[in-house]
C-alpha cells in the first residue's frame, strides 16, 4: 500500500486506515464538525477493516459515498493510511477502538448506581468494565447548521427515558435546574404517553437497554414520525461497541453518549446538538 493516496484517488479495497488524534477529538469532545456519515466511518475505521470492509458496514451509504467522506476524513487528517498493516476478517468483538484514555466520573458513577435493581446493576458493570477493559468510549453531539429554539412557552422540554431509577432522577433534578421542562419514561408505554404530553420535547435522552424495548428501535420509529423526525436525540448508554455507536448514528442519533458519565459532558452536548453557543 502507497502511503501517497492523493496520488490514486479512489482507494483501494485493500487499504486499511486508522484514526488519527484529530479523529478521535471530533469522538470525544462532546461537539463534532463532522458529518453523520464521517462519524459512522470513524466509528469503523479501526486499523484492521479494510476500505471494502468498512464500505459494507456503512450499509446505509452507497460505495461512492464512502469513498467521497473517506477521501474528505483523509484531507481533515481524522484518519490515515495504517502502514505495513495486514488486514483482518470482518468487524467482529475484538474489533474495538483501544485508546490509553478512560473517561469516567467516580461521583456520578456512584450517584447513578445508588439504589439500581440487580438488572441495572448487571448492565452498569458490564458496560464499566468493558470500558476498564477495551477503553472505548464515546461523547459525540453533532451541531446543526441552524440554532434549534425552544418550542411554545419559551422553555426547552426533555423526555429522559432512562429505566433506572436514581438516574433518572438525578437527570430530571438537573435538567429542571437547567430550566427545561422535564418528564421522564422508563418503558414502552411510558415513553407513549410522556410524548403525547404537550409540549413537544426539544429533546430526548434515549438509552437503548429497557424492559420491554430497545432504544435502537425507538430511534427508528421517532425518525420515521412527521412529529419528532426533527428532534434532538442523544443516545445515553452502556452499550459501548462499534457496532452499536455506528447502528445509532446511522439510525438518526444526533448525540452519542456512553455510561458512565458526567453531566457537565452531557450539558456540553445538549448545547452542541441545540447549535447554543456553549457557556
Amino acid at each position: 500500500m502507497s502511503p501517497d493516496l492523493n496520488a490514486r484517488m479512489p482507494f483501494v479495497d485493500d487499504d486499511v486506515f486508522v484514526v488519527t488524534g484529530a479523529g478521535e477529538k471530533q469522538l470525544k469532545d462532546s461537539e463534532t464538525s463532522a458529518s453523520r456519515l464521517e462519524l459512522e466511518l470513524l466509528v469503523l475505521v479501526n486499523g484492521t477493516s479494510t476500505v471494502a470492509q468498512v464500505r459494507a458496514h456503512a450499509a446505509r451509504a452507497s460505495g461512492e459515498e464512502v469513498h467521497s467522506a473517506l477521501r474528505s476524513l483523509v484531507e481533515k487528517k481524522m484518519i490515515a493510511l495504517a502502514p505495513d498493516t495486514t488486514a483482518f476478517g470482518g468487524l467482529g468483538p475484538g474489533d474495538f477502538l483501544s485508546t490509553s484514555t478512560f473517561y469516567a466520573s467516580s461521583a456520578a458513577t456512584a450517584k447513578s448506581r445508588a439504589g439500581a435493581s440487580k438488572e441495572d446493576e448487571k448492565e452498569a458493570n458490564e458496560g464499566a468494565g468493558y470500558l476498564q477493559s477495551q477503553g472505548y468510549y464515546v461523547r459525540i453531539a453533532r451541531r446543526p447548521e441552524v440554532e434549534r429554539k425552544p418550542g411554545a412557552g419559551g422553555r426547552f422540554s426533555v423526555v429522559i427515558v432512562e429505566d433506572e431509577a436514581q438516574l433518572s432522577k438525578l437527570l430530571r433534578a438537573f435538567f429542571s435546574m437547567e430550566g427545561f421542562d422535564t418528564r421522564t419514561a422508563t418503558n414502552r408505554a411510558e415513553i407513549l404517553d410522556a410524548l403525547r404530553k404537550p409540549p413537544a420535547p426539544d429533546l430526548i435522552l434515549l438509552d437503548v437497554v429497557l424492559p420491554d424495548a430497545d432504544g435502537f428501535e425507538i430511534l427508528a420509529r421517532l425518525r420515521q414520525h412527521p412529529a419528532f423526525k426533527d428532534v434532538a436525540i442523544i443516545m445515553l448508554t452502556a452499550k459501548t461497541t462499534r457496532e452499536a455507536v455506528q447502528k445509532g448514528l446511522s439510525g438518526g442519533a444526533d448525540g452519542y453518549i456512553t455510561k458512565p458519565f458526567d453531566m457537565d459532558v452531557l450539558m456540553k452536548a445538549v448545547h452542541s446538538v441545540f447549535g447554543m453557543t456553549q457557556r
